[in-house]
């Protein structure tokens, strides 16, 4: 019922925002998916805006909104147990004993980066590893706006090597670096330079499993995406063809709609889409 209550009031102040005229795009809102079995934990870092990590749980979505030159990363946490106090750990994407993140999670986690300002720059990250399948799409935006990330799940085919086993299961895919821990695998040392960070046979599997997303260190040419004027979702365990929606600029957008309802009408239609999810909606602002 709380959760219900919640996300009402939320979509009741968005309806009196767009019939006063008050205008919403002047933030960046990120809308958070979980279509994984399990739950998992999101962390948001720097998290001056919403609280860093929270639980999700299968099917459940939940909304931040951050200030428009946001630099910051959002990444999936499993395997976790957090007591009443949110004190805890997690098996991937831990940062620290915290269920509120002060700072970013260690290897492995598949990792989604955003440079906010007048063009967003933004990507998916395999270069600490890989946890869990991570896609990001912007909603309503100006420019290429292509989806960012991997809608593969590379664990069931990961090298034994770079395999992270708990209880005869494989829960991550670890880097090379991580695992090997040598400047060419670091792209560090005499490795530093973009000419000198090659791919390897560890990275290349990531890249052709996941060709939107970084494979390793100095791997900008196809992995990094621009947009402005732009909402965004990102959906764990989702497809980068799958459609997503989120509420932008006074209207509810989805990837590749056009846009052509009134806002009223379309913040009505968020408002019966809260009502009919419950508890599964939940508004962080």
């Amino acid at each position: 019922m709380a959760s219900n209550l919640c996300a009402i009031a939320a979509v009741m102040s968005i309806l009196f925002a767009v019939l006063s005229g008050i205008r919403l795009s002047e933030c960046t809102r990120f809308t958070i998916i979980n279509n994984c079995k399990d739950t998992i934990w999101p962390g948001i870092t720097p998290n001056n805006f919403s609280g860093g990590g929270f639980a999700l749980k299968p099917k459940e979505t939940k909304i931040f909104t951050s200030s428009p030159t946001w630099n910051g990363r959002i990444w999936a946490r499993t395997g976790c147990d957090f007591d009443t106090n949110g004190n805890g750990t997690c098996q991937t994407g831990g940062c620290g004993r915290a269920l509120q993140c002060s700072g970013p999670g260690q290897p492995p986690a598949s990792i989604a980066q955003f440079s906010l300002g007048e063009i967003d720059y933004y990507d998916v990250s395999l270069v600490d590893g890989f946890n869990l399948p991570i896609v990001v799409k912007p909603v309503g935006g100006k420019g290429s706006c292509s989806a960012a990330g991997c809608d593969s799940d590379l664990r069931p085919n990961c090298s034994s090597e770079l395999a992270l086993v708990v209880d005869g299961k494989i829960i991550a895919c670890q880097s090379a670096c991580s695992v090997f821990n040598t400047d060419e695998y670091c792209c560090r040392g005499a490795y530093s330079a973009p000419m000198a960070c090659l791919p390897t046979n560890y990275s290349r599997p990531f890249k052709t499993a996941c060709p939107a997303a970084y494979s390793f260190a100095h791997d900008d040419a196809t992995s990094v995406m621009t947009c402005s004027s732009t909402d965004y979702v990102v959906t764990f365990c989702s497809s980068r063809n799958q459609t997503e929606c989120t509420y932008h600029d006074g209207k509810l957008s989805c990837n590749g709609s056009s846009g052509r309802l009134t806002q009223v009408t379309q913040t009505l239609k968020l408002l019966v889409m809260a009502l009919a999810m419950g508890i599964s909606v939940q508004v962080m602002l």
